[in-house]
């Protein structure tokens, strides 16, 4: 999973080296599989050596379909020290953040202890990872801010963990999945929501998950091309679910960011979610707007894997709709499709917009100046 993408057909908007860069998807990793001992309880290292971990996906623990290069990262993002891609701060620094000019960086951690059936011993890992983002890499590097991750299949033990870290500026977003046992908008997430709009903290919904079900809507793929597809087919699944089931309607001041799964997709889905409101919306009476409207108003969208069409004015056509103010630039660093901030946005960018792009929308957005 390392390849030559095709060069654009378009000239690219360069960035200069004064340009500053908000990176709203970057994926820290443990160096060693015991790293996050020091944040657990005795009884909870116990369990993890004896017992392991029982998932919804069967008894796997790791991702459903494992990937030629661990956790789909880049063959150069291993660090000289040794450990696994994600897991050096100091490599990060060098290869992401300073030759980038990377003013803020958010962290999404991907091996949690969210998809574990245990949900006490769910609720204690993601508690540990906070810590640990915190002790590894916020305090020692202040660009770099956390996302509460939280054991979302139990809502009240997440709402907790959301309050308890609730105004600690290390954290500037709650972190979800977006396949899981049920779909988002279930009243059983609804706790989490709740938390999160009181403390005044976006909710991240990132692709992939450990929900025991089929990757795609029609079951398991033969290839891994048909995942990475499938990662916007999940992500319009979570937000209908979210709209149709009136989550928006009940929190309005929620603020959701859907992240890895590109954006778009989400002109058509907002249509097709309004032509079907149109005609069935006395079955959904708590909708009391058009689909679109909720989208537009509470939902922002990282950019990576950004769509990369022949015609630019295509690109443009899909962020004219969305608005470029809710557009997050992300690399995925350090996955093999991470989009390298130079050459992502096509020319004819105006400075304002290009500003917001990179920067400002993030800025905005968490509340950072």
């Amino acid at each position: 999973m390392n390849i030559q993408f095709r060069e654009s057909t378009e000239a690219a908007s360069p960035l200069t080296t004064k340009t500053a860069i908000a990176d709203c998807d970057i994926h820290p990793a443990r160096a060693t599989r015991t790293e996050l001992y020091p944040y657990l309880a005795k009884r909870w290292q116990h369990h993890l050596e004896v017992y392991g971990v029982h998932a919804y996906q069967g008894m796997m623990e790791g991702p459903p379909y494992p990937k030629a290069q661990p956790n789909a990262s880049r063959r150069d993002a291993y660090p000289p020290e040794g450990g696994p891609q994600g897991s050096s701060l100091s490599f990060m620094q060098k290869q992401l953040l300073d030759p980038n000019n990377v003013q803020l960086g958010v962290l999404n951690p991907l091996n949690t202890g969210q998809g574990i059936r245990n949900h006490e011993l769910s609720a204690a890992l993601c508690s540990a990872i906070n810590d640990w983002q915190i002790d590894k890499w916020t305090s020692k590097d202040k660009r770099l801010k956390a996302s509460i991750v939280v054991g979302n299949e139990d809502g009240l033990s997440a709402a907790a963990e959301i309050r308890e870290r609730a105004g600690d500026k290390n954290f500037v977003q709650v972190l979800l999945l977006s396949r899981n046992v049920e779909p988002l908008g279930q009243r059983r997430y609804w706790p989490i929501y709740q938390a999160a709009e009181e403390a005044g903290l976006p909710v991240g919904v990132h692709a992939f998950g450990f929900g025991g079900n089929p990757i795609t809507p029609s079951g398991w793929p033969s290839y891994y091309i048909e995942e990475m597809v499938g990662h916007s087919q999940c992500q319009q699944s979570a937000l209908a679910s979210l709209v149709l089931e009136g989550v928006f309607e009940r929190f309005p001041k929620l603020k959701m960011v859907m992240i890895e799964a590109g954006f778009g997709w989400a002109p058509s889905l907002a249509w097709r979610l309004d032509k079907a409101w149109q005609r069935l919306r006395s079955e959904v009476p708590h909708v009391k707007r058009p689909p679109s409207e909720y989208i537009r108003e509470q939902v922002w969208w990282t950019t990576q894997p950004m769509e990369d069409p022949e015609r630019r004015e295509d690109l443009f056509d899909v962020i004219k709709w969305i608005g470029w103010d809710r557009l997050l630039f992300a690399t995925d660093y350090p996955h093999w499709d991470y989009d390298e901030p130079s050459r992502v946005l096509p020319a004819g960018v105006s400075e304002t917009n290009r500003e917001a792009f990179y920067l400002g929308n993030a800025q905005k957005l968490y509340g950072i100046s």
